[in-house]
């Protein structure tokens, strides 16, 4: 009970602040929508790192590195470091400097005019749900199983632990329709009340407390497991065994092909909007900077507790996704500490949770509703429709994490990521080639939508899933998409003279 005494603090603490920086909100819809494009260096670097390190980056990797060893810090946390920083300095800055330009807040108000075709964020729009919802359900997924992990009854050398609430539910845990309940809630009242504003000093103070709940986490994991290094040589012989029998390790070209995953971030429609919140491109240069820094940081321990991990006895048939919360419920005996370090589990989850959520409002608001509309609406019906599609999302999304539950996080993320990633030549052609066009971008959008349906179909709708030698589909679905960009723009009109001197000029 302490655990979760601790943990609802934490989570009021965060309403409190949230609800703190509604008194800074102006009443717009523009500053609900982007906060004015008034945040500064330092919360622009702190949202836009905790938006892309959710459950997948705590949960996941922990999990993943525990099936599957050390390789999953090569896999996406050296190359997203490197990739994120470009795709911040070669998009997000030219993407910032046009959206402020022409007032835009969303990725289908520039694609629609970058693309001359007002029809064409009725394509995209559909597409961009689709894949942010199971990027919303690894976060519901993750806080429900990290939960359960940390409140249900445990084995110890010192005997049977009970559960936090042995005599209400089974196995004494919390179940996953409390937990996804309670986040989702707690995120909807912030967004409702400041927009992005409230989501950009939510996810500073998330971000912040993740960040050093990680580094806690580590030290006092590795600290009862005798250090460093006996913890390494505790998994040492586990790993050993499960390598030769060939659980663990990569293809080279899994290795390679995985570098395509992090290119999502350069479509991610929530980053998108987090960019345009800047106040000036300088902001840019703390983000560009830190953000593999930070990377770095919250990687590094998550990965070492999952291979570490495989050496305590209690773990070997663990699920992945309860790794991180099973280790620090069975070597961590502070129930102060555990609420801690599990807040911080749930801070990261919640720091991305709210950027999407607004952003989809966001986008159904201002590319669907609003759009050649002939009736004028006021900032407050705007604003009314916005908080009603978000509460839509959030249902559907609850509902769908009840149904999903027992799926991986990580390969859930993974399919996310990779949908996003493959529409990348849309907006990198969109940036550097005058001769991307309409039927280009149609093209390129409805390859990629049909190459991913196909894949994520023969996964077993989210599964783990390899090509030929081992080539994740996400760089197959790449050239799919950047094939039928090129030549769908090379088979039709360049675009008008108005265009190509409004975006290229």
């Amino acid at each position: 009970m302490t655990t979760v005494i601790v943990i609802v603090i934490y989570l009021g603490l965060l309403l409190g602040l949230a609800l703190f920086s509604k008194t800074l909100f102006r009443g717009t819809s523009n500053d609900y929508f982007v906060a004015s494009h008034s945040i500064g260096p330092f919360m622009l670097l702190m949202s836009v790192f905790g938006t892309t390190m959710t459950a997948f980056a705590l949960v996941g990797s922990t999990g993943k590195a525990f099936s599957t060893g050390i390789g999953t810090y090569g896999l996406m946390a050296s190359s997203s470091g490197l990739i994120h920083a470009a795709c911040f300095l070669l998009i997000g800055i030219k993407l910032w400097a046009i959206g402020k330009r022409y007032g835009y807040v969303t990725q289908i108000q520039y694609f629609r005019a970058r693309f001359e075709s007002s029809k064409f964020g009725y394509l995209l729009f559909p597409i961009l749900v689709l894949l942010v919802i199971p990027y919303l359900l690894i976060g519901i997924i993750g806080a429900s199983k990290t939960i359960y992990g940390i409140t249900a009854a445990k084995t110890t050398k010192a005997g049977l632990v009970p559960g936090a609430f042995p005599n209400v539910f089974e196995n004494g845990a919390i179940p996953p329709w409390i937990t996804g309940l309670v986040i989702s809630a707690v995120v909807l009242t912030y967004i409702f009340a400041g927009g992005s504003r409230a989501a950009a000093w939510a996810n500073t103070f998330q971000t912040i407390v993740f960040m050093i709940m990680g580094i806690l986490a580590f030290y006092l994991i590795s600290d009862k497991l005798g250090g460093v290094g006996a913890a390494i040589e505790q998994a040492k012989d586990t790993h050993k065994v499960r390598t030769q029998s060939g659980h663990v390790g990569f293809s080279q070209l899994t290795f390679l092909t995985y570098m395509f995953i992090p290119l999502s971030v350069g479509m991610f429609p929530h980053l998108f909007q987090h960019w345009l919140t800047a106040k000036s491109a300088k902001s840019f240069k703390l983000t560009v900077v830190a953000h593999p820094i930070c990377i770095a940081i919250v990687w590094v321990p998550c990965v070492l507790i999952g291979i570490w991990a495989t050496g305590v006895p209690a773990l070997q048939d663990a699920p992945s996704g309860a790794v991180l919360a099973k280790m620090v419920g069975i070597l961590v005996k502070d129930p102060i500490i555990v609420g801690l370090v599990t807040a911080g589990v749930l801070a990261a989850i919640m720091s991305s949770l709210d950027s999407q959520f607004l952003c989809l409002g966001t986008m159904f608001t201002n590319d669907v509703v609003l759009h050649d509309s002939k009736k004028e609406y006021s900032d407050k019906q705007i604003l009314y429709m916005a908080r009603g599609f978000i509460v839509a999302i959030v249902v559907i999304t609850y509902i769908l994490s009840l149904l999903l539950y027992k799926k991986n996080v990580f390969d859930l993320a993974i399919w996310s990521f990779s949908g996003f990633a493959a529409l990348t030549p849309l907006v990198i052609a969109s940036l550097y080639w005058k001769r991307a066009t309409r039927t280009g971008a149609y093209a390129c959008v409805i390859a990629v939508f049909i190459s991913w349906v196909t894949f994520f179909t023969m996964s077993g709708f989210g599964g783990e899933y390899f090509l030929a030698g081992g080539i994740v589909p996400a760089a197959a679905m790449w050239f799919i998409g950047a094939t039928a960009m090129i030549v769908g723009s090379l088979l039709s009109p360049t675009p008008s003279e108005r265009t190509l001197n409004m975006f290229f000029g």
